[in-house]
């Protein structure tokens, strides 16, 4: 049990799980989910309760049960507990205070990376303000390349994410261009559709590929989808998957795994957030 007070009211949170549902910033799809919390005071309350919290204790209580979920065994399995050591006294709260002092450097939070869990970084991103975040991703380095550089020090790459409530191929492509205009999209044009199936992905990704090509953008392209949809989208050949060679090993250990995930349930095999040890200087 989680309590904090505002004023005269008690707010009480009965898990860890509800405690960081309910100090999350408002969301619709929270709401329309019924996790989010009933006011902005009752949000307030959470994140004090939440900033609280022993890392320890994130820790020893995942959020999905590690027995009925393989994504919370792949994390607790490969956790670095020497790494972890370094925080383990610390407090959500404690870790915000660390990440915004002058005390981690890039080699430092490149080594503590694997001791935080996705949840540790979850907890305190809902905890800290727009600028702690720029604050804190300023201080690591995460430099990648493909069709341009992103991560250098004292750049700033912006993704541009065109939805559409109807996932409208021409209504997504006007946006698109509209963003370029006002210099977004050299991290990435990525889209959440509104649906996820195959025949849908393949279509907008099909559209993406041809809006880059045709203007040579030097950028990446991505359509979000569960991973059952993503391996599909591979087998079929979609535009924009990687043309590497594969040799006839990692052929079959993806087959293995394309198979492994297919006989899982939808719920076991669920697409989970992108988490590290701090929010990327990319983002």
């Amino acid at each position: 049990m989680y309590t904090a007070t505002i004023a005269s009211s008690r707010y009480a949170f009965p898990d860890l799980k509800t405690l960081l549902a309910k100090a999350s910033p408002a969301r619709s799809g929270d709401q329309l989910a019924g996790v989010a919390a009933a006011s902005g005071e009752e949000r307030v309350a959470a994140q004090y309760a939440l900033a609280d919290v022993p890392l320890a204790s994130v820790l020893e209580q995942p959020v999905i049960p590690y027995e009925s979920d393989e994504v919370t065994r792949l994390i607790v399995d490969t956790h670095d507990r020497a790494a972890f050591g370094e925080i383990a006294h610390l407090t959500v709260g404690g870790l915000r205070d660390w990440l915004l002092s002058d005390a981690p450097t890039a080699q430092k939070l490149a080594a503590l990376a694997r001791g935080i869990t996705p949840e540790m970084a979850a907890a305190v991103a809902k905890i800290s303000g727009l600028k702690d975040l720029m604050v804190m991703a300023a201080k690591c380095l995460v430099v990648t390349r493909f069709r341009d550089t992103i991560g250098l020090p004292g750049r700033l790459s912006v993704r541009l994410q065109p939805n559409h409530p109807t996932d409208d191929l021409r209504a997504i492509a006007a946006s698109i261009l509209d963003g370029l205009l006002l210099g977004a999209g050299d991290a990435v044009i990525g889209i959440n559709p509104a649906t996820d199936s195959t025949e849908r992905a393949h279509a907008l990704l099909g559209m993406l590929d041809e809006v880059r090509a045709k203007l040579d953008i030097p950028t990446q392209t991505c359509v979000l989808a569960h991973v059952t949809t993503t391996l599909a989208l591979i087998a079929k050949g979609a535009p924009g998957r990687p043309r590497v060679p594969v040799d006839r090993g990692e052929r079959g250990r993806q087959q293995e795994l394309q198979a492994s995930i297919s006989r899982s349930s939808p719920r076991r095999a669920r697409r989970r957030s992108r988490s590290s040890a701090a929010p990327s200087a990319t983002t």
